[in-house]
């Protein structure tokens, strides 16, 4: 995603690999290495947080058995472009665990905006972080947290893992296909230039067009039907008012 490579053409090769035991969480050790010079795509694995997190500051359920991976991009797309870059890593996430279910086995499913769930249990979660560094780069970070074996005991939405729902895999096994698909993701993604091929993708994957919702803001609760997503990636949610109103961020409730 560096400067140094042209025409949308990203393979895995373009990437690092740093495995570690245990990390108070890997998206501040990708923000870390950011600070400390690091030119990007660089991924980071931990067997265990010590203080993962979700959106909005909550905290991150991290024991051993289950996959924590972040990925730093450095100046992955002008500023006004990366509003779509959650769609494709909730693309890549996707296709990843779908690659190690088995045939059969229960649907797999994008909620918008990138939570992944099997048969409407939530299985992974992904965080993106980014900063302005001190020498003018900007520092982004996808952090994703899948239950391979583990599943937390609370949890705001029903959870579920990858072993319930029949996938006998272990997290090096499935980091080893995300490593793959976010590749292919940001390949077609490239910069935002491919943002509409990406909506295509997540369209096709997600869950609950055309259905009522309830989406949850810092400040209130809608309801209403879930029309879509629109070039920009905010849901737009169907009222009844006549018009549809654009939310760039909340937490989705299917009724």
């Amino acid at each position: 995603m560096t400067s140094g490579q042209g025409g949308g053409r990203i393979s895995p090769d373009d990437f690092r690999h740093v495995a570690l035991a245990e990390t108070v969480s890997t998206n501040s050790e990708c923000l870390a290495r950011a600070r400390e010079g690091d030119p990007g795509n660089l991924w980071i694995t931990a067997t265990r947080q010590t203080g993962g997190r979700g959106r909005r500051g909550r905290a991150w359920f991290s024991e051993p058995g289950n996959l924590y991976a972040s990925l730093l991009l450095i100046d992955p797309a002008p500023v006004e472009r990366l509003h779509s870059l959650p769609l494709a890593v909730a693309v890549a996430v996707h296709r990843a665990i779908h690659r190690v279910m088995p045939p059969g086995s229960a649907d797999v499913a994008i909620k918008w905006p990138n939570d992944i769930l099997i048969d409407g249990r939530k299985v992974c979660g992904i965080l993106l972080e980014g900063e302005r560094l001190p020498d003018g780069r900007h520092a982004l970070v996808i952090g994703c947290g899948i239950n391979v074996a583990v599943i937390p005991e609370e949890a705001l939405y029903p959870v579920t893992s990858l072993r319930r729902e029949g996938a006998t895999i272990s997290p090096d096994e499935l980091f080893a296909h995300l490593f793959a698909t976010m590749a292919e993701a940001l390949s077609v993604w490239y910069r935002g230039a491919g943002v509409g091929v990406i909506i295509d993708q997540w369209r096709a994957a997600a869950r609950g067009i055309g259905e009522p919702i309830t989406v949850n803001l810092p400040d209130r609760s809608l309801s209403g039907r879930f029309a879509g997503i629109d070039q920009d990636g905010r849901l737009m949610l169907d009222t009844g008012s006549g018009t549809l109103q654009a939310i760039a961020a909340g937490d989705v409730f299917f009724r």
